[in-house]
């Protein structure tokens, strides 16, 4: 018998009336979960210094292909981002790509030193700004305008070197920072006190919860950076405090970890790291290689030859080697390093060649 119309007609109009009855996002067929992206290489956002007027301005490098060790000025060198608000200075950028992947946000310090331009920095760490610098970006080429946001509260001197990781368990960023909290009867902030790490949450970086504190150990610390493997965060912080017989590890970089990221408590790891082959350390960055099982600690020898790099195959062990061959941006200061996708190599190449 051969087919009408109307028997060819009815199962196209069944599954139409099928589909209008699908809840919203049901998911159908041909859907499948987002891939993990494939890397091709490495974004280096760095500063140069306050030694040049314009070393505290964000700068770009790239690495030559997925070696982590070896880099290419972006922009011949020459900043990629410029503060026109604010202290007029950017230092320590940060950046950070979205759980989705569609979305990157660059955090930086809101401070100017080039000629003590915001003050010395006795002065910076009483009467400092209280702010970050944001920015958000769908290709890292092309940047919202720069906003302040004020993060610290009101008795902080200090807001210093701010890093953000996403919390899956809170569905939220956790942003961190240094700052110097004065005692509420001294309003002009005279007294004596010391750098902890503070942090708040936000899903936008607009609008933050109130700050904690975050890491204090009764003494001066800087600069904490974050990596998460097998569910565990391993925290590396700079040891602020001045150099004595009780205090060996003084100005090297401190590894600890948690298995809850804003915990108060983080079981200690390993300290001195990068003594014996930098005279000090602070403002590290770190991140996983993208081709192997080892993760690198860039770690900045400021005042002698800026980043340095160090990796480990074992985070649990504390243990970090100096790398053995490198080649890193000229004099680059405390930055962050992230992998980016061919797509997105290619068009920091073409856009800063």
């Amino acid at each position: 018998m051969r087919p009408t119309a109307r028997t060819l007609l009815l199962p196209l109009l069944a599954l139409f009336l099928g589909l209008l009855a699908a809840p919203p996002g049901a998911a159908q067929p041909e859907a499948h979960p987002a891939k993990k992206p494939k890397y091709a290489g490495y974004l280096f956002a760095y500063f140069t210094g306050e030694g040049t007027a314009d070393g505290e301005q964000i700068r770009y490098a790239l690495s030559r292909g997925n070696d982590p060790l070896h880099w290419r000025e972006l922009n011949a060198g020459e900043p990629v981002l410029t503060s026109t608000i604010g202290e007029k200075g950017l230092r320590d950028p940060f950046v950070i790509r979205s759980p989705r992947g569609d979305r990157f946000y660059m955090i930086a310090t809101d401070l100017r030193m080039y000629q003590n331009s915001s003050g010395s920095w006795d002065h910076v760490q009483r009467h400092g700004s209280k702010s970050i610098m944001v920015w958000e970006s769908t290709d890292l080429v092309h940047w919202t305008d720069q906003r302040l946001v004020r993060v610290s509260p009101d008795n902080a001197g200090n807001t210093w070197a701010p890093e953000a990781y996403w919390d899956d368990s809170l569905g939220e960023y956790v942003v961190f920072w240094a700052s110097k909290l004065y005692a509420d009867d001294d309003p002009d902030h005279t007294g004596s006190t010391y750098n902890k790490m503070l942090y708040a949450t936000t899903k936008d970086f607009r609008t933050f919860s109130a700050p904690k504190v975050w890491n204090d150990p009764g003494y001066s610390v800087i600069d904490s950076t974050v990596v998460k493997h097998r569910g565990t965060y391993y925290r590396y912080t700079k040891d602020e405090r001045d150099p004595t017989s009780s205090s060996p590890c003084a100005k090297f970089i401190t590894g600890e970890k948690s298995r809850a990221l804003t915990s108060a408590k983080y079981d200690f790891v390993s300290d001195c790291i990068g003594s014996g082959s930098i005279d000090r350390g602070e403002g590290p960055t770190v991140f996983k290689s993208n081709t192997e099982e080892k993760w690198y600690l860039f770690i900045d020898e400021y005042g002698g030859r800026g980043y340095v790099p160090f990796e480990t195959t074992d985070l649990a062990s504390g243990r970090w080697t100096l790398s053995a061959d490198y080649a890193l941006p000229a004099s680059p200061r405390h930055g962050t390093v992230i992998p980016v996708t061919r797509q997105e190599y290619n068009r920091l190449l073409a856009a800063y060649r």
